[in-house]
């Protein structure tokens, strides 16, 4: 898989990876990038343009996996402080005054999924930020569901990744006492 940061030039595979599928396609990934009220009476089309609008100002928005020049993988990776729902958050608080960036979503296309494919834009997320200053990548992942002893992928929450997956690629927990959401951290100068 090639991965690249999404550009003004890379946009248009953006859309075309989300409006090839649900889910990405309604929230534009802007559910932690504006306040809650906002993002619940902006329609799907402005969540799109504000997202689009962020690319424009060169603001980083994420990464974008490709197979063979299709776009198959996404992961938003952005500094914290960009993401104005999860600065309120309080089952994710903010830990320091590092600077930080969050991961806060995943989406691999649905014939390309349980391949590794999420590991992958985990680790060349973190080169991104590290890259870019960033002294802590931050995720927030769940742990996925049994049901009937079998893991149900299928799971709320579940495009912020899986615990595995970031212990796999190096993160540490570092979840407050108490706090009910994880929070993994990986050091860039470690």
């Amino acid at each position: 898989m090639n991965i690249h940061p999404v550009t003004k030039s890379r946009w248009e595979d953006l859309v075309q990876l989300f409006q090839a599928h649900g889910n990405p396609n309604y929230c534009w990934c802007m559910t932690w990038r504006m306040p809650g009220r906002a993002f619940r009476n902006c329609s799907s089309q402005n969540r799109q343009k504000a997202l689009k609008q962020n690319v424009q100002d060169n603001i980083p928005i994420g990464l974008i996996g490709y197979i063979q020049k299709k776009p198959i993988g996404w992961c938003s990776i952005a500094p914290r402080e960009t993401y104005a729902r999860l600065e309120r958050s309080r089952t994710i608080p903010r830990i320091d005054d590092k600077n930080t960036w969050a991961i806060t979503c995943f989406f691999i296309s649905p014939e390309y999924q349980q391949k590794g494919m999420s590991l992958k834009l985990l680790k060349e997320a973190v080169n991104y930020a590290c890259s870019k200053g960033a002294e802590v990548v931050e995720g927030y992942p769940v742990k996925p569901k049994e049901v009937d002893g079998k893991i149900n992928y299928k799971v709320s929450y579940r495009f912020m990744g899986y615990l595995s997956t970031f212990r796999k690629a190096g993160f540490k927990d570092m979840t407050p006492q108490n706090n009910q959401r994880k929070i993994m951290r990986y050091h860039c100068t470690d």
